[in-house]
């Protein structure tokens, strides 16, 4: 016996069916968003039918993939929260200058190509960077770097 045995007790097909429902609730409570809770859940099927027969206990990694999925979209929601609660509420919701449209469509314009899809992809589909990185064929890194170079430049076009 040259290799090591991987047994699993499970299928997909039966394992989605079974656990689906109650992992959708798990993260239903945790994110408090019916809708995020949905696509947790297909995230960590998801990951979890690539990690094919590497995993042998799929139940327990699929409780800590949609717990840990939640915890970071919960983080995430704080974060952009209290940015906004750092705004005039008018600024952040209405633009009282119509100009302003005018303005960030022009700034959106000097982003490169890429940089502007990021944008577009994560921002206003709000898409995750996992998502963007394969509608885009890089690697999330390339996702969180190019985001992050397109705000910087559109926060200093905007501000002045």
């Amino acid at each position: 016996m040259g290799g090591k045995d991987v047994s699993r007790s499970w299928e997909v097909s039966d394992l989605y069916e079974r656990e689906r429902a109650p992992l959708g609730r798990l993260a239903a409570v945790v994110t408090g968003d019916i809708d995020a809770a949905s696509e947790i859940v297909q995230d960590a099927f998801a990951d979890l039918v690539r990690a094919g027969d590497s995993v042998v206990d799929g139940p327990a990694r699929l409780r800590t993939a949609v717990v840990n999925r939640s915890r970071s979209w919960v983080r995430r929601r704080i974060v952009a929260r209290g940015y906004l609660e750092r705004q005039h509420p008018e600024e952040a919701f209405h633009s009282p200058d119509p100009s302003m449209h005018v303005d960030v469509r022009r700034a959106l314009g000097r982003l490169d190509p890429e940089q502007r899809a990021v944008v577009f992809l994560r921002y206003y589909l709000d898409l995750s960077e996992k998502d963007v990185a394969a509608a885009l064929g890089c690697r999330p890194g390339t996702v969180k770097s190019r985001a992050a170079r397109a705000l910087m430049r559109l926060k200093e076009d905007l501000d002045g």
